[in-house]
């Protein structure tokens, strides 16, 4: 059998059993929510987690995320969370729907990771603001956007 005839038939084999089950080369990987940069955190180092917690005070957590977007320069989804009325307590919050946004994508550690999230509420007069936020890669607090 010539050479041209095995891999004709070889390639009619794998068409016929389906292909090869790798995945093809020009798969992304999904970037992950930063990485836990402290203890008693929750969803940091997820793809789309479904609560997200700072590990300290209730207000540093937001739950029930649907993410209505993933992978893109930004992220973005609905929870809940709890809300610090101005001039209020902490023990004062109360829960709200707020939404969430992963932004600054980019690699830490050799991985793909947005390295910045903030949550707000809307019902309460809020928008989204890029400036001051954790840097969820290493924990550090960034001024500027």
């Amino acid at each position: 059998m010539s050479i041209h005839r095995r891999v004709a038939a070889a390639t009619a084999v794998l068409a016929l059993a389906g292909g090869a089950a790798v995945p093809p080369a020009s798969a992304d990987p999904q970037p992950t929510l930063g990485q836990a940069w402290t203890p008693n955190q929750d969803g940091y180092g997820m793809v789309r987690p479904a609560k997200v917690f700072n590990g300290g005070d209730p207000t540093g957590m937001i739950w029930d995320i649907s993410w209505s977007s993933w992978g893109g320069e930004r992220a973005e989804g609905t929870g809940t969370s709890y809300w610090e009325a101005p001039g209020a307590a902490v023990a004062e919050s109360v829960s709200r729907p707020a939404t969430i946004v992963a932004y600054n994508l980019g690699t830490c550690d050799g991985q793909l990771m947005y390295q910045a999230a903030k949550w707000y509420f809307p019902g309460e007069g809020e928008s989204f603001d890029p400036r001051g936020h954790y840097n969820i890669c290493t924990g550090d607090y960034v001024d500027a956007d």
